[in-house]
């Protein structure tokens, strides 16, 4: 690798906005985020799904096809 081009790699914190905080390494120090994987809804377990039918049942209600 050709010196002085390559950006410092380091330790970093990662902070998310309901507190959780991680330790990992990259090229900037600190980083702030909205979510994570304690507590996005797709990881936790309260992500709302539709299991009201496939696509062609919906095209049906929609457009009144019986």
């Amino acid at each position: 690798m050709k010196d002085g081009i390559h950006p410092e790699f380091t330790d970093a914190t990662i902070t998310c906005a309901c507190g959780n905080v991680m330790k990992t390494k990259s090229t900037k120090k600190d980083m702030k985020v909205d979510v994570c994987s304690k507590c996005h809804p797709f990881w936790t377990g309260n992500l709302k799904q539709k299991t009201t039918g496939g696509r062609a049942d919906q095209f049906k209600k929609k457009y009144g096809i019986q």
